[in-house]
């Protein structure tokens, strides 16, 4: 008697652990269950992936989705459909919300907002405040958290540690990687008369100068050694930081984005504006061949999209009134394919940096990569398909991208979550299932072993 499953991805190219094969997976109950030939096999659907590549399901630890408190940019029902249009299984979403994500409550209520509305899987990181330290000890263990987040430098909203003795009580209490937006403040706030009362766009650069970038990114590592606390910095930017980390690798962890890869100033605040003011910034050409350069040297180990989705009325007010951040998590893999088909990165490092990175530093439970009972999660590409990322295709409320025009050679075709199909080809299969993550270091979260 042959096998039963819920799901059987047919004749794709599986990026296995052991590398590419031509194979079948066969998924039950959510996991997978069976990677082989199952021509044979009796299955409830069948998903066809002749000419496809199967991918584990890509991770993307930096989304924010706005929800509560600006949910006319963006929610976690519209954020995690463009996740999953985009090819995106799972998500961490930020804590600059408002209220913040600092206490349990708040954490929990997001929890309850996802439930039944989220596309994709998903996480959430806890907010360090300056006065919180204490309680983030047991906030971070709490189901649905993914570690906790300190911004070092002022963005988006009102979260702000930017003394080292406000980083060193979060690092000293607890145990679970953080998250870190690492500029230095007191320079910003310095430098901040070279844009104060209006400037072009293009000062942002210089505002949020390459020293601001580096100085934090020092004081971090600094702090994280003296409290052997594992840190995460986010969306590297500089060159110089890169090869400073390369010699801090014991605790820290590295994330760039597919932004800062793939747009260089000064032409892009010529040709975009504010729609490529983001924070950190884009800089320029030497910043971006200095991150490619370390993605090449293993020194990057995660790619975030760092979705920060603001709407086209609010990016056009004067700079510097003008928010920070764009969207990007449906745009994360057609432009990370697009740098493999143009060789920058093959696909491995590609995998390595959207799945199982991300599963490494965050000691995430059952997800990462294709093996026998690992979550069923797919990001099913075409490598072949040459599409135009256009504002009409995303499903983020904001609406817009700065790559919107660009031609792209690969294409997210499937995105298969706990083995339901949630997407495929561009269109959404609902209804939405998402569940929270789990993690090895954290709390599990009741009922949803």
């Amino acid at each position: 008697m042959s096998e039963h499953y819920d799901l059987i991805l047919s004749g794709g190219t599986v990026f296995t652990p052991s590398g590419e094969a031509a194979t079948d997976v066969g998924v039950r109950e959510g996991r997978i269950a069976a990677i082989g030939d199952l021509g044979g096999a009796d299955a409830a659907g069948t998903l066809p992936c002749s000419g496809l590549h199967v991918l584990p399901g890509v991770i993307d630890t930096q989304v924010h989705f706005r929800e509560p408190g600006a949910e006319h940019k963006e929610d976690l029902a519209s954020g995690s459909a463009s996740a999953v249009a985009g090819g995106v299984t799972a998500v961490f979403e930020m804590p600059n919300t408002n209220p913040l994500t600092a206490t349990a409550e708040a954490l929990d209520d997001k929890l309850r907002r996802a439930r039944g509305r989220m596309w994709c899987d998903h996480a959430f990181y806890a907010g360090a405040t300056g006065d919180n330290a204490e309680a983030l000890r047991e906030l971070e263990l709490r189901p649905g958290c993914c570690g906790i987040k300190v911004f070092m430098g002022s963005s988006t909203g009102d979260l702000l540690v930017p003394d080292d003795e406000g980083v060193a009580a979060v690092l000293a209490s607890g145990r679970r990687r953080v998250a870190v937006h690492a500029e230095d403040e007191p320079r910003m706030r310095e430098r901040h008369h070279l844009v104060a009362g209006g400037a072009p766009v293009a000062m942002h650069p210089e505002w949020r100068d390459v020293e601001t970038a580096l100085r934090a990114t020092r004081r971090l590592v600094a702090l994280a050694e003296r409290h052997s606390r594992p840190v995460h910095v986010l969306h590297v930017t500089t060159a110089d930081e890169m090869r400073f980390l390369a010699e801090h690798r014991r605790l820290a962890t590295v994330e760039t984005t597919p932004q800062h890869l793939t747009l260089s100033a000064p032409e892009c605040y010529e040709r975009l504006g504010a729609l490529a003011q983001m924070n950190p910034p884009i800089r320029d050409v030497r910043h971006t061949e200095g991150l490619w350069e370390a993605v090449r040297d293993g020194v990057v180990d995660v790619i975030g999209s760092d979705h920060a989705p603001h709407t086209l009325e609010e990016k056009a007010k004067p700079y510097p009134g003008s928010p920070s951040g764009m969207g990007g998590v449906q745009t994360l893999v057609p432009l990370l394919l697009h740098h493999a088909h143009e060789g920058r990165l093959s696909l491995a490092r590609f995998v390595d940096l959207t799945s199982g990175g991300p599963a490494r530093i965050f000691n995430i439970a059952g997800k990462g990569r294709i093996a026998l009972g690992y979550d069923a999660d797919f990001t099913v590409v075409d490598l072949s398909a040459a599409r135009t990322i256009e504002n009409r295709w995303l499903r983020s409320r904001s609406g817009w991208t700065p790559f919107d025009g660009m031609r792209v050679r690969g294409w997210p075709i499937a995105t298969v979550v706990r083995g339901r199909v949630a997407m495929r080809d561009d269109e959404l299969l609902g209804p939405p299932r998402g569940r929270p993550v789990a993690f090895w270091d954290c709390h599990p979260v009741p009922g949803e072993s």
